[in-house]
């Protein structure tokens, strides 16, 4: 079975550099429950370069979930300002990251969204 948080994590660590983060420097950390553990996530930004690490450590922002919302998030299933609005989502610190950041997170297929737009037509 695929991990979609676990891919999204490990290509972000592959990509190295990120254009659409190049004004943004901080850490991000992404806690996500999973039951009675707790899995996180650490990415370090540095005008666009990422780093990714599994470290529990202080960070800029902490964006706390469940984890199965956060595979949705990863899968493009989820919009991740959605689930923050709606409270399934916790952040606390510099929200400014986490609003850079979201723009990595993948969004609907074309399927999905050709979809819903013809579903709206009707």
């Amino acid at each position: 079975m695929a991990d979609p948080t676990g891919e999204f994590f490990d290509e972000l660590g592959r990509r190295g550099h990120e254009p659409l983060l190049e004004k943004a420097t901080g850490t991000v950390r992404f806690d996500l429950r999973d039951g009675k553990t707790t899995d996180r996530w650490l990415v370090a930004i540095t005008k666009g370069d990422l780093a990714v690490s599994r470290r529990n450590t202080r960070a800029d922002c902490v964006v706390s979930t469940d984890k199965a919302l956060f595979d949705g998030v990863a899968s493009g299933k989820t919009n991740a300002m959605a689930a923050l609005l709606r409270g399934a989502m916790g952040v606390e610190g510099d929200v400014r990251l986490l609003v850079a950041f979201q723009r990595l997170f993948p969004g609907p297929s074309r399927r999905r969204r050709g979809t819903a737009r013809a579903r709206r037509t009707e």
